[in-house]
């Protein structure tokens, strides 16, 4: 069996689009994006877990496996994750399919998806698929590389959504910045 970090390499070069990135989210990122969730949560979906180094991280913050499920396109990193997490829920579809074959009673969405590199209406389509399996106060945790959320205002608002910083992680090639979004006070 390839090693995480070969895996996430092969899948680089095949399907880059998908990747996103030529190397794996860092231990540091990975604890950052987890330390918003734990057992209190209840459900939580992932968005993207690649090799699965955020999913380790989430539960290792102590979310049962029976509560953790999973999106993940890319057939290679599913099959890997199959085999690495007994117990969690994985779906091999995209995130947007996730309101179809969920109930809105997540705590929280963890995106590992490489939303900025993502086409603008397809990140809207994926971040309002997250917002219709949450609860009323559930959250999307979200990274990037970039400056900004991956979202603009106008994107934000028409969702009625708002995001704040969480965490730069300097630990992590390159600096990522996490973001949490919930949905704005009325």
């Amino acid at each position: 069996m390839l090693s995480d970090l070969a895996l996430f390499l092969k899948q680089a070069v095949l399907q880059p689009k998908q990747t996103s990135s030529l190397v794996p989210s860092s231990r540091a990122l990975a604890n950052a994006m987890a330390a918003h969730v734990g057992p209190q949560t209840g459900q939580v979906v992932e968005f993207g877990p690649g090799t699965g180094i955020i999913t380790e991280a989430i539960l290792a913050q102590g979310v049962a496996p029976e509560n953790l499920t999973l999106f993940e396109m890319n057939t290679a990193f599913a099959g890997a994750l199959a085999a690495r997490f007994p117990g969690v829920t994985l779906h091999v579809t995209g995130a947007q399919n996730a309101p179809t074959l969920m109930p809105a009673t997540v705590g929280a969405v963890v995106s590992g998806l490489p939303l900025l590199s993502m086409p603008r209406a397809l990140r809207r389509e994926i971040v309002s698929a997250a917002f219709k399996v949450m609860r009323p106060d559930g959250i999307f945790i979200q990274f990037t590389y970039g400056q900004t959320v991956p979202l603009s205002d106008e994107g934000l608002a028409t969702l009625g959504l708002q995001a704040s910083k969480a965490k730069k992680v300097w630990g992590n090639f390159p600096p990522a910045q996490v973001y949490v979004v919930k949905r704005a006070q009325i």
